[in-house]
């Protein structure tokens, strides 16, 4: 079965093709700047082990349907070709930010779906209004197709009220939806099923942290979400690569009423200007590791606030969980920066977690763990793979 999967942004378009059952693609891309100066496309196909890249440089590509007719080019025609027709695709799988409390598991897209996710601009503004762009421009290419929604929010509706819910008058959630939603589920969900299988087992105890541009950790007990770092947006929690995490609500009072700011600046600064970018002048944790060896301080005390505040939600966590069988370190920075997988294991012995300084350092392809083999709790990362679950929910879906 032709599964093919869309991550829609404002100006570009992720996508990989899958063959299900099989779990390795067989091609992915990036179409980059659409609506901009200088778009470009980045067409990978996978055969026989072997990468072939394309890239392209299209004068224009004005919006989403001229991007997504030239990635239908790329599958459909020359020597790279990985099907015949655009009739060929039977399944788009659409990643979805937000699903509020309407959209709850994975669900095939029809006219009312559709109408009823406009419902959900206002709760994620940057993102769902993108979602829904990719799945009217797909509709029109991918005639043949079923179109599925998978939604970030999801694996998160299992979490308690209790875990959910603001201390503020109850009106402003009946009537307007207020809580704590949380992000990335799809991938909590898949690097968490993929632990449990490594470990072999069928009930756990998990802390998911998942670190990239953007940072979130999830409570997970026997499969199931029950508490996340992540809130009514994608703001709060860790410290991100220009996000703040948590902030007192009282330093937005005093930016505007003592600073002068408008509300349009204090969102800027708190998601654009902050996290690792406001501490150390840059997002990416490859400059940030680059200036503490060059002997920057500042570079220095933003990683351990970094780790920090990562210590203190796996302490809560494992409260919340009443034990822990392993952390799994997941995404960009969780895979691959082994100082910062260093410092957010240190001093949490009492904990039971116990991490191998020398292992963690060697890189590996796959799930590896990295703890002692005397730690009491297992260390593990887990390359996450939030495609290859979005096109397995589809297949289950429809097959």
């Amino acid at each position: 079965m032709n599964i093919f999967v869309v991550n829609s942004g404002s100006s570009s378009i992720k996508y990989q093709l899958f063959k299900m059952p099989a779990k390795n693609p067989v091609c992915s891309g990036l179409v980059e700047r659409i609506g901009l100066d200088h778009p470009n496309i980045t067409h990978k196909v996978y055969i026989n082990g072997e990468e072939k890249v394309i890239k392209l440089t299209p004068e224009e590509l004005p919006d989403h349907e001229a991007g997504l007719k030239e990635v239908n080019k790329l599958l459909t025609e020359g020597e790279l070709a990985v099907i015949q027709y655009p009739a060929d695709i039977q399944v788009v799988g659409h990643r979805i930010v937000h699903g509020g409390e309407r959209f709850t598991t994975t669900t095939v897209i029809d006219a009312k779906v559709k109408e009823e996710l406009k419902l959900t601009f206002q709760l994620a503004p940057l993102h769902n209004p993108a979602s829904y762009l990719g799945i009217e421009v797909a509709e029109k290419i991918f005639t043949n197709a079923t179109q599925i929604g998978v939604f970030d929010t999801a694996f998160h509706q299992t979490l308690p009220p209790k875990a959910y819910r603001f201390a503020i008058p109850n009106s402003y959630y009946t009537d307007f939806n207020i809580r704590s939603y949380g992000f990335h589920g799809t991938s909590h969900k898949y690097v968490t099923e993929q632990a449990a299988a490594y470990l072999g087992k069928t009930d756990s105890k998990f802390i998911s942290i998942h670190l990239g541009n953007g940072c979130s950790m999830a409570a997970v007990s026997n499969g199931q979400s029950v508490d996340t770092s992540m809130g009514f947006g994608p703001l709060s929690g860790l410290i991100m690569g220009t996000r703040s995490g948590d902030i007192d609500p009282t330093v937005v009072f005093y930016l505007v009423n003592q600073l002068g700011y408008d509300i349009d600046q204090v969102s800027n600064l708190l998601n654009k200007r902050s996290g690792m970018l406001g501490l150390t002048g840059q997002s990416d944790m490859r400059d940030i590791t680059a200036a503490i060896e060059a002997g920057d301080e500042n570079a220095k005390l933003a990683y351990n606030l970094y780790a920090y505040r990562i210590k203190k939600y796996i302490g809560a966590y494992t409260a919340v969980l009443n034990g822990l069988d392993a952390i799994i370190f997941t995404a960009g920075v969780g895979e691959n920066d082994a100082k910062v997988r260093e410092l957010v294991c240190s001093d949490l012995e009492y904990l039971g977690i116990e991490l191998d300084v020398a292992v963690n350092k060697i890189r590996a392809k796959g799930i590896k763990e990295i703890s002692t083999a005397s730690s009491k709790v297992k260390v593990l990362i887990v390359p996450t793979n939030e495609e290859l679950e979005i096109a397995q929910q589809c297949y289950v879906m429809v097959e």
